[in-house]
């Protein structure tokens, strides 16, 4: 199957209620995400000529003198080095840039981390979310004890968060970083358990710590705002509460103003993360502009290879990686999956690819916990990726209301979040699913504060409530399988090890 739309967040907007063509229509293949604007192609930013490359050397000693020679003669100028990891920023006009640095003793991969020059064109949104007004907040019931809002949160007893809640609202020592477009901390929701050391701006590649870079900006995404208040939105007495409402959560935002998640700010964010005592990091995103890396491209392996550095090294540090599956209904184990919108940054093309050696990143990264979406009916998500061996475990990431309907009090089979300014509203996709699991892994780390991330991502698995397959999955009705599920009841291509559990997290 393949996607329609370009899209690099993995989050997509559903209007409550809408009708089974409509859905038809636009839920598989499509996320909230950015495009180029109308009749803009997306390299053509007047007078930009140069790119951004990571070069990859040997890790631990710094770049050694004679990379550093060659990268000025070869016309880059470096913004910044990871010495830890081996990666190396930089900037170049050199169309030959990458393929010159290759030849360098000491320079084990190199490319060029977009395909537009800088900076990339505008874009705007395809999507946003469904906004609750303020009628609807003010109207909505929840039960004695819960926050206003939680009744409209079927996610929660999906994965009885809400009895977790009455045994421990987790630790305010542990921090989950939002590695997204951004977080607003100022939100009345978020603002009590924001970890403010924790959060950066990581765009250009390298830190900005001013203060409130980390925040989004009027035009840009609410989706990382939404992500951090699903994650942890404090049990305050206001709006809505977050499945590990007791943690702390930062902001490390790593998407450009024009909605690109481009490979040298992946990294800063995850070295941040590591540098920063974080314990687990949420990824809601793929790393543009190649949906799929191959790693028989050098520049695609170039990416691949940082990512996986700086990812491994964030594990290595204490931090358990959690990345969400993406929405297309691909089956990320077959042999072989077509990719019409890479690159997303200038002219995308159709292309088959293996996606055993074509890699979504950070998503298909070892050690990377991989999580797909299910809906208010507990199947998965008419949109979610899915694969055995690949995913790892299951979690509300809502679906089309017309496909699966919560039980009241809620009235979407959406997922509410928090939004910038003081707002909540809906959205649904994987994007949606992996802080569901990231705030259980809080949990589980605020329960067994000195367990390493691989302990913590066998408990997670372990206590994870076993799914069989459905047979057949007909989400629409059609008569038709939408997709196909391989696997045992605790270990398949759909759920993984099964529904994330946060009753476990605290109890066990």
């Amino acid at each position: 199957m393949t996607a329609s739309h370009p899209r690099r967040r993995r989050a997509l907007v559903l209007p409550a209620g809408m009708a089974v063509a409509t859905a038809l229509a636009f839920l598989p293949n499509t996320a909230a995400t950015a495009a180029p604007a109308a009749g803009t192609p997306a390299a053509a930013a007047a007078g930009a000529t140069s790119l951004s490359y990571v070069v990859n050397v040997r890790g631990g000693h710094g770049a050694p003198a004679r990379v550093k020679k060659a990268i000025g003669e070869a016309g880059g100028t470096i913004v910044t080095s990871y010495d830890r990891i081996g990666v190396i920023v930089v900037h170049s006009a050199n169309p030959d840039f990458a393929k010159a640095v290759r030849a360098v003793r000491g320079v084990q991969s190199a490319g060029a981390t977009r395909t537009a020059p800088l900076p990339s064109a505008a874009t705007t949104d395809m999507g946003t979310p469904k906004v609750l007004s303020a009628a609807e907040v003010a109207g909505a019931e929840a039960a004695e004890g819960q926050d206003p809002l939680q009744g409209l949160q079927w996610d929660l007893p999906a994965i009885k968060a809400d009895r977790a809640h009455e045994k421990s609202l987790g630790s305010s020592k542990v921090t989950v970083a939002v590695i997204d477009t951004g977080v607003d901390d100022t939100h009345p929701d978020i603002a009590p358990n924001f970890d403010r050391a924790a959060s950066v701006n990581c765009v250009s590649g390298k830190p900005d710590t001013s203060d409130g870079a980390w925040r989004p900006g009027a035009a840009e995404s609410p989706h990382g705002t939404h992500v951090a208040g699903e994650i942890a939105a404090a049990k305050n007495g206001v709006g809505m509460t977050g499945v590990a409402p007791g943690v702390k959560v930062s902001g490390i935002k790593v998407s450009n103003p024009d909605g690109f998640f481009y490979t040298e700010a992946v990294v800063c964010g995850f070295m941040w993360a590591a540098e920063h005592g974080v314990d687990v990091t949420n990824n809601s995103y793929y790393t543009d502009p190649w949906y799929f890396n191959c790693t028989d491209d050098p520049d695609q392996k170039a990416l691949v290879e940082a990512v996986t550095r700086a990812s491994a090294y964030a594990e290595r540090k204490g931090a358990v990686n959690v990345a969400a599956a993406g929405n297309e209904n691909y089956d990320l184990a077959a042999d072989e999956i077509t990719d019409p919108v890479s690159p997303n940054d200038s002219t995308p093309s159709d292309r088959v690819v293996d996606p055993s050696k074509c890699l979504d990143i950070p998503t298909q990264l070892p050690g990377v916990v991989t999580v797909a979406a299910t809906g208010a009916k507990g199947l998965k998500s008419s949109f979610s990726n899915y694969g055995r061996g690949v995913v790892d475990i299951a979690a509300p990431g809502g679906d089309s209301t017309a496909y699966q309907t919560p039980e009241p009090p809620a009235t979407s089979g959406l997922i509410l979040g928090t939004l910038p300014g003081g707002k909540w509203g809906y959205m649904a996709g994987t994007s949606m699913a992996s802080p569901h699991v990231a705030g259980v892994a809080a949990l589980i780390r605020s329960t067994h504060p000195y367990a390493s991330p691989a302990l913590v991502k066998a408990l997670l698995y372990a206590q994870a409530d076993a799914t069989a397959c459905a047979d057949p999955y007909d989400i629409d009705g059609d008569g038709k399988a939408d997709a196909v599920c391989e696997g045992p009841k605790n270990r398949n291509g759909f759920y993984g090890w099964g529904m994330t559990d946060a009753l476990d997290a605290v109890t066990r």
